[in-house]
């Protein structure tokens, strides 16, 4: 089955999730989800890079430079306190929006 494309709004609280492991270059954490979800998810490296931009800006990440196990300077995103309490947030709305859309899905179909 091919990968799905993640459903907009999700990669921001994916990440965050991510780096609650410890903190990762973007190769990292694009290895990490792909790892969990059984590459069952389609990451962007763009939308992974403007998401990682989108966080920091916001106070939720930050980063920064360091070596890679190959030598190779990149940027390492770790978990501010903030981004922490946002991920709690977003994990118990996302959660709650899940439990809704699957309550929907599992409803009988209704007999004509």
């Amino acid at each position: 089955m091919p990968p799905l494309t993640i459903l907009k709004g999700t990669l921001d609280v994916l990440v965050l999730k991510t780096l609650t492991w410890g903190p990762m270059h973007g190769f990292e954490i694009t290895t990490w989800l792909e790892e969990q979800t059984r590459e069952g998810l389609d990451i962007e490296d763009a939308a992974l890079y403007q998401a990682l931009r989108r966080l920091e800006e916001r106070g939720f990440l930050e980063a920064e430079l360091g070596l890679t196990e190959n030598n190779r300077r990149a940027r390492y995103y770790k978990l501010t306190t903030t981004g922490r309490a946002h991920l709690r947030a977003e994990t118990t709305r996302f959660t709650r929006y899940a439990e809704m859309v699957l309550a929907v899905l599992a409803t009988p179909a209704a007999r004509a």
